[in-house]
């Protein structure tokens, strides 16, 4: 190596300490850093954010963009560069002003003794584990920062209580971004009843997290995939405890409470340069603690969202009528249900009630469990205390049931005492439920010969799908009552008409009022497509999604037959300058939170996981209320759980709202959706057509005008002029929506949010991303608005932006 470049090395040489060790006869001063043998984490000083403090803690070395994971003087700052941390004569290690006055921290462990040779050191591990050991053979701990965590749950590190000392394990939130000083929020393992995590905010129950199933948190319908890490949970008369480690070293994962109250593993990615949450709590309004009151069952999935168990019912009904539940549920036929012949009804897919109160006997079997609670008057529901295989151990309340919710798809089985008449209805409900297809089954028996007539008039309804089962379990309406309940298709009875066909109002015999859409011949949707949406949607069940009601295939006709919705499409409100002033910002943003939840539910919590592909206003249907449903699944994809993406040569969908990896490659994927929801935030937002463009000289769409303004910081001119913004939470609100649906529109699909981060942005005031340029800016063009289009093997190419820059941040700790 050249002399002058040596010299180069030595002159401009951090004077920073970079070893892993301190020594009783060293300090550690502000500038200088602790650095673990292979390099992962840093301790040393640090200022967070905008703000002037400075305090010891400790960060990932290898990660460009600062994550404390630990911080010493949380409650004492420092308000200059005076800090210095040293070991002092009693063998603690401490933290003090430069001139040794003030005392900002100590480990202050109590011993009896020091040795006289002793000689303490202080070692930064690789797992982020700061360790003070007796002495240098480091064969004695006195003191580790793991046994007293901040906001950061590192692997390896022990969440929970020691039954013995009931030093407890916890996690407290910073105060805010820039302020790590302790705040309102916590998260720990309450040892009442059943061992159970909860957070807590300003001292309440916030969310609970719930108790340990075997595989999972009971509150948790999902964790993180078992190739990333591997989980251990401790619970016997020493302590209860729950520790991880990773398993696939090219994670780097981490477990935040942040200070809103929500708990989310992180997983850094490299590519990105950004941490991605694996999932997060709480994520919906079910998840907040006890949402429906005591004996109730909070269900995301339905419109009231909350109602009471089998046997209870609301304790102030014009209270529960008027959405106020706070009271919950008390029984229908007073408190004792106790030798009155009563049983037990199976609740399935439930977050089972809060176990604090919860009597547990990890001894029995779960017919034992039963019986157990049938001899004790005083017992109310019973289930297993660990659902792997076929169950074991036994969990029994006493008094209310509190915070239990539905999940779809997941959960346990809670198993909850009614009295004979609870137990009769139901058992009436399931033989009302057997008894039509009973009647059917005999009236096909007596009416073969009509049955035979009938296929040969519907030979179409023998075709199979690709799973050889019948085309849907929905009911197949005869012609002739479609045509009367239409008017034979009137005129008058039109409610609109789209690329596939004509929708008409119809009225049932009944009197129930039906929407139907009867397909044109010359369309594009096919068999295939008809077959496809009837499949998907006979089994998607969710407030946000269109319910169909059955469908007929007979002398060529497609019909498919939906609940009426009387407001029709979000298009003839948002567009309409005589009518989008009905749609005020909350009306606007509780569209937008629908649709998102909707989406969210077909991607992520349904029985299957589903890409709708032509997302946008005009299949966006609302209710009598305004609520929103996602309709016509047409063009709709079914994915496998574990699959991420798919491919395809004949690309649909509508102008303006196809991500661009789709348009241009026929690549679909849960991020092709996103980007559609991004274009169909940014319109609900301006009231504006994506199709509209402002500049021709740049082929400025409504996007690429929308990117201008929020680069510009002028986002909030594109604002329908008919929103009147009358608060600063509004305004707020809208600004966040903007910045959400430019996230949406990235240029790369993996930098797009998922829905389910989407619904929690909306739903949250956390710092966001800063979004990189959407994809392409497409020029507006109104004879295409609104016409889907068909792109076949030979796909066309869409100007894009050459400006290939992207930037975004991240939240630092």
């Amino acid at each position: 190596m050249p002399l002058f470049v040596l010299l180069l090395i030595v002159l401009f040489r951090p004077s920073s300490s970079s070893s892993d060790i301190l020594t009783a006869s060293q300090s550690l001063k502000d500038g200088d850093v602790l650095v673990s043998e292979e390099g992962k984490f840093a301790c040393g000083f640090f200022t967070p954010g905008n703000s002037g403090s400075r305090f010891l803690g400790i960060w990932y070395a290898e990660i460009p963009v600062q994550t404390v994971v630990w911080v010493a003087n949380r409650e004492n700052p420092l308000n200059d560069t005076s800090g210095v941390l040293s070991v002092d004569f009693q063998g603690n290690l401490v933290l003090r002003r430069g001139n040794g006055s003030t005392l900002l921290w100590s480990t202050n462990v109590s011993l009896p003794s020091v040795p006289s040779s002793s000689s303490p050191v202080v070692r930064l591990l690789d797992s982020g584990n700061l360790v003070l050991y007796e002495n240098a053979d480091e064969n004695f701990i006195r003191w580790q920062s793991f046994d007293y965590p901040t906001n950061i749950h590192l692997p390896y590190m022990k969440f929970g209580m020691n039954r013995t000392s009931s030093f407890s394990w916890s996690f407290t939130s910073w105060r805010s971004y820039d302020d790590p000083r302790p705040g309102n929020c916590t998260y720990k393992i309450d040892t009442a009843g059943y061992p159970q995590a909860v957070i807590y905010k300003d001292g309440r129950p916030y969310f609970r997290v719930g108790s340990w199933t075997g595989s999972r948190w009971s509150g948790l319908a999902k964790m993180d995939p078992s190739y990333i890490f591997q989980v251990n949970f401790t619970n016997n008369e020493d302590e209860v405890s729950f520790t991880f480690r990773i398993i696939n070293e090219s994670f780097t994962v981490m477990l935040e409470l942040n200070e809103t109250g929500t708990i989310q593993p992180l997983n850094w990615v490299n590519d990105s340069q950004r941490w991605v949450p694996l999932y997060t709590g709480p994520n919906n309004p079910c998840d907040y603690y006890n949402q429906c009151g005591p004996n109730s069952n909070c269900d995301p999935d339905v419109n009231n969202m909350c109602s009471c168990l089998p046997g209870f019912e609301p304790k102030s009904p014009t209270n529960w009528y008027l959405r106020d539940t706070t009271d919950g549920c008390i029984r229908k036929n007073g408190n004792s249900i106790c030798h009155s012949g009563e049983g037990f009804l199976k609740i399935p897919n439930l977050k089972t009630p809060d176990t604090s109160i919860a009597i547990v006997d990890l001894s029995l079997s779960l017919t034992e469990c039963e019986q157990a609670c049938l001899n004790n008057c005083s017992c109310v529901a019973y289930a297993s205390a660990n659902d792997i295989g076929a169950g074991s151990g036994c969990l029994m309340w006493h008094g209310d049931l509190n915070d239990s919710r539905k999940f779809s798809g997941a959960g346990q089985d809670l198993y909850l005492r009614v009295d004979a008449a609870e137990l009769g209805r139901h058992s009436k409900n399931k033989i009302q439920v057997i008894m039509p297809v009973l009647a059917a089954l005999l009236l096909l028996l007596v009416s073969f010969a009509l049955v035979i007539k009938r296929r040969r008039d519907l030979k179409h309804t023998k075709e199979l799908d690709r799973t050889g089962k019948p085309y849907s379990a929905l009911p197949c309406f005869d012609l002739n009552l479609i045509v009367t309940a239409t008017d034979n298709f009137s005129i008058v009875n039109r409610l609109g008409q789209g690329g596939f066909g004509t929708v008409y109002k119809g009225v049932m015999s009944d009197g129930t009022e039906i929407a139907v859409k009867r397909l044109s011949e010359l369309s594009g949707q096919g068999d295939a497509e008809f077959r496809n949406e009837i499949n998907l949607i006979a089994k998607l069940q969710h407030r946000n999604l269109v319910k169909m009601l059955g469908f007929c295939l007979q002398d060529n006709e497609k019909i498919l037959v939906y609940e009426y919705l009387p407001n029709r499409s979000l298009d003839i409100f948002l567009f309409d300058e005589s009518k989008k002033s009905v749609l005020d910002w909350r009306k606007r943003f509780d569209i937008a939170m629908g649709i998102a939840r909707g989406l969210m539910y077909l991607h992520q919590d349904s029985r299957l996981k589903i890409i709708h592909r032509d997302l946008k206003a005009s299949n966006i249907l609302l209710d009598e209320t305004m609520d929103p449903k996602i309709a016509d699944f047409g063009m709709a994809k079914m994915c496998c759980r574990d699959q991420n993406e798919g491919k395809t040569r004949r690309v649909v969908g509508t102008y303006g709202y196809m991500s661009p990896e789709y348009a241009m490659g026929g690549l679909f994927s849960v991020k092709s959706d996103v980007y559609s929801f991004g274009v169909l935030l940014l319109e609900i937002i301006s009231g504006r057509k994506v199709s509209s463009y402002y500049d021709k000289d740049s082929f400025t769409g409504l996007v690429g005008h929308v990117w201008k303004l929020w680069g510009e910081g002028r986002s909030m001119e594109i604002v329908d002029e008919s929103i009147e913004l009358k608060d600063a939470r509004s305004r707020e609100e809208v600004s966040r929506c903007l910045q959400i649906g430019l996230l949406c529109v990235q240029q790369l699909a993996t930098e797009r949010p998922t829905m389910s981060s989407v619904v929690f942005m909306m739903g949250n005031g956390l710092l966001l991303p800063l979004p990189s340029q959407p994809a392409y800016v497409l020029r507006g063009d109104d004879s295409m608005s609104g016409n889907n289009i068909c792109i076949g093997p030979d796909l066309y190419t869409i100007p894009a932006s050459v400006n290939e820059i992207t930037t975004s941040t991240v939240k630092g700790r």
